[in-house]
């Protein structure tokens, strides 16, 4: 069985508690971190002749941590088989086979395989599989005031929120098959042409 996120832009807020409550769980350093928050936006402000202001700007937010994508980019290049799946399809690191050579971070396209040079070896979030296995959610799943986040079979995840899993700034969903759903922002629904060609990270320097 293949497990997933669904993250819902209609509630995300951009409060980043689901950010916090992962790196305290897990206790990372702060140039670590496994799920991010981008804030995503475009349009522009515009003054008419006679001194009025009008604008078309739109912004949201948008959470993403491994999507332990069927077609797994860090599994494929991993030169060790430190990076796997485990039984319910959630990307692990085998710590006593990695060797830290990154090649994993280098590859993923959502950013979430991470070097802890301290360590000497990657890490990344791996769906909190041990509280999973105990029949709870993901620590980001429990902590996010406004319940944008959910965690499950994707399956069921799918059959309840459909199937896009490719909203910007995320790239297309066919490069790596990522187990995740995405119940899009109402512009990115009404509008998803403008939100492509103008839209841009608003928070780069934040993601980690």
């Amino acid at each position: 069985m293949q497990y997933g996120f669904h993250f819902n832009g209609r509630r995300c807020t951009g409060c980043k508690t689901c950010v916090l409550a992962c790196k305290d769980f897990h206790d990372l350093p702060s140039d670590i971190a496994f799920r991010q928050v981008y804030e995503y936006g475009g349009g522009t402000w515009r003054r008419a002749d006679d001194g009025t202001v009008t604008q078309d700007t739109f912004a949201y937010h948008l959470s993403v941590a491994c999507n332990h994508c069927g077609n797994a980019a860090c599994v494929r290049v991993c030169p060790t088989g430190a990076m796997h799946k485990d039984e319910r399809g959630l990307v692990r690191v085998d710590a006593d086979r990695c060797i830290g050579c990154g090649y994993c971070a280098l590859s993923c396209p959502y950013r979430a395989p991470k070097v802890d040079r301290v360590a000497g070896r990657s890490a990344k979030c791996d769906g909190c599989a041990e509280r999973v296995a105990e029949g709870r959610q993901p620590i980001c799943v429990e902590a996010c005031p406004l319940r944008a986040l959910d965690f499950g079979p994707i399956d069921e995840l799918r059959a309840a929120w459909g199937t896009v899993a490719d909203v910007p700034p995320l790239p297309a969903a066919t490069a790596t098959a990522p187990n995740l759903v995405v119940s899009p922002p109402r512009i990115f629904k009404d509008d998803p042409g403008r939100v492509r060609a103008e839209g841009r990270v608003q928070n780069a320097r934040e993601i980690v």
